[in-house]
């Protein structure tokens, strides 16, 4: 299983096809939030599932704000992160994952990419395919093996 994670995309229609090629062989793409209508906009070019959660510019609008979802035996937290301070730290996202028994959390908001292992659990953030704070447009990938997990970062 490969899936595609993308986050702060801020109906910015020009990144969803580079979104949707990068990620064209994943099985799955998981939308972090900011701005959930993007994925429909997504949807013209990836014709696979897509899950997605609200993130903090996301107003009136029915996604949850956070999903738990089993993935080939993992679990897997999915946020936006801004309700656990993830600009700060991942010390509140860590006590939910812990809380959740997640195997993997997933986050954006910060719009800078990272890959964390702390305690048994992967810390993933995409960053953004359009507002990048860290320099680069960017995704990211999971691939489940076996129960084996190996997260990467995407520059598009």
């Amino acid at each position: 299983m490969l899936i595609g994670i993308v986050s702060d995309t801020h109906r910015e229609s020009t990144v969803f096809e580079r979104v949707a090629k990068t990620l064209e062989e994943t099985d799955l793409i998981i939308h972090l939030g900011d701005n959930v209508q993007d994925v429909e906009g997504i949807k013209e070019y990836y014709k696979k599932r897509i899950i997605n959660v609200r993130g903090n510019c996301d107003f009136g609008v029915k996604e949850p704000a956070e999903l738990v979802e089993d993935v080939d035996g993992i679990k897997i937290l999915i946020t936006h992160g801004h309700k656990y301070d993830v600009k700060y730290n991942i010390l509140k996202l860590k006590y939910r994952a812990q809380e959740v028994g997640a195997d993997i959390a997933l986050f954006g908001h910060t719009h800078i990419s990272e890959i964390e292992y702390e305690e048994g659990i992967w810390f993933v953030n995409p960053g953004s395919p359009f507002l990048p704070r860290d320099g680069h447009c960017s995704v990211a990938t999971i691939e489940i093996n076996d129960g084996k997990i190996k997260p990467s970062i995407r520059l598009l």
